[in-house]
């Protein structure tokens, strides 16, 4: 009788366990629930959390990306990156800048090292493939720079020449897939590229056309060949693959942005000087993202 008093109370026992954990709907199921990770935050609440955007941009191009006499990052992009992070977390300081070069942009993204992109980056198919682009801000086309006494007059005249490209550039990608018969001398950096076609190591280089045209224009001895290596094409920011938060924040940014045309205001900051009065700013910007 006391053995089997003990099993029925060890039975009973048992069973309020189960009512206990069971008894209230679920209420065991529930609890392994709260116990089990949570959901990761959205991206734009990661970099609320953070306190800060972190941007990759350039150094190196004006009038787009470049360090000023005081050593601080400015330009075109990069001021539009500050103004990001002063709608996004109220300050402009917020805005954190990673230096990237042309090759350096796209694995920056995919390994987390930037949130964003804000580097003169031109829209391509192959691109595309590896970073998801928000609406354009700029748009360029690829082209050519030349020597003047080099004796080039026309893209066909490229044949069996020495063509500077920094490396990663939509000038670099074309060349190297569609004109294998020049010779391509490949730098990191665009003040090395500009620099080696000043030293005549080449009597070309290709790049987009607002570097050149910029370039061209304080360095006399130099012309822009008119012939363009592509057509025109959007230049835009860009997120991680996936990043749909982030990239659509960005869009509704640059349409906002466009109703009070601050694209235009950092045109005639950073770069009406440097192209010239006769180039229509309509020409270089893309105002509230809208590609026509």
């Amino acid at each position: 009788m006391i053995k089997k008093r003990k099993l029925s109370l060890l039975v009973l026992s048992l069973l309020a366990g189960l009512l206990a954990a069971c008894g209230t709907g679920g209420k065991a199921t529930n609890d392994a629930k709260s116990g089990a990770e949570p959901k990761s935050a959205g991206a734009l609440q990661k970099i609320k959390d953070r306190g800060k955007l972190i941007v990759g941009v350039f150094s190196d191009k004006p009038p787009f990306g470049f360090t000023d006499e005081k050593g601080k990052l400015v330009g075109f992009d990069n001021d539009l990156a500050r103004r990001f992070a002063k709608d996004l977390l109220g300050d402009e300081s917020k805005a954190e800048f990673v230096v990237v070069e042309p090759a350096s942009r796209i694995p920056f993204l995919q390994s987390d090292k930037v949130d964003l992109i804000v580097a003169n980056m031109t829209v391509t198919e192959e691109r595309q493939q590896a970073v998801d682009f928000t609406n354009p801000n700029l748009k360029a086309a690829t082209q050519v720079i030349v020597r003047d006494d080099s004796g080039i007059k026309s893209l066909a005249d490229l044949k069996g020449k020495k063509v500077i490209v920094t490396k990663g550039t939509t000038a670099d990608i074309f060349l190297t897939k569609n004109r294998p018969d020049v010779e391509l001398i490949k730098f990191e950096k665009n003040t090395e590229s500009l620099q080696a076609l000043k030293d005549g190591r080449s009597p070309a280089y290709a790049q987009d056309s607002l570097i050149l045209l910029s370039w061209v224009r304080k360095n006399p001895g130099f012309t822009v060949l008119p012939e363009k290596l592509e057509k025109e094409a959007p230049i835009a920011p860009a997120v991680k693959k996936g990043n749909s938060e982030l990239r659509e924040w960005v869009n509704q940014e640059l349409e906002a942005l466009g109703k009070e045309k601050f694209l235009l205001q950092l045109y005639d900051k950073y770069v009406r000087a440097e192209l010239g009065p006769d180039v229509d700013p309509n020409e270089i910007i893309v105002e509230g993202g809208k590609w026509q």
